[in-house]
């Protein structure tokens, strides 16, 4: 499996977009700041996440969510914390 993944920084009001084979593994990452981007801070939260048989698409989803803005990302979150 393939995991496009959203990660939220409240300290920051940031959001992160990432691409990984092991969702837990890549979070453990994150949090132990290992990631240039995510290590100036450890309040990083999984906020959305979906998972691709096929690789090639989870790289496209990845790409097209890093192209949106931020309002569109949270409509994006909001809707998969609503589907739950």
């Amino acid at each position: 499996m393939f995991y496009v993944y959203i990660l939220y920084s409240k300290s920051f009001n940031l959001y992160y977009k990432g691409f990984t084979t092991d969702i837990s593994k890549r979070l453990e990452y994150h949090h132990a700041g290992k990631s240039t981007y995510t290590s100036k801070t450890d309040d990083w939260e999984l906020v959305y996440c979906d998972k691709f048989e096929i690789k090639r698409e989870a790289l496209i989803e990845e790409k097209r969510l890093k192209k949106l803005n931020k309002a569109s990302i949270e409509k994006i979150i909001s809707n998969y914390n609503s589907d739950k």
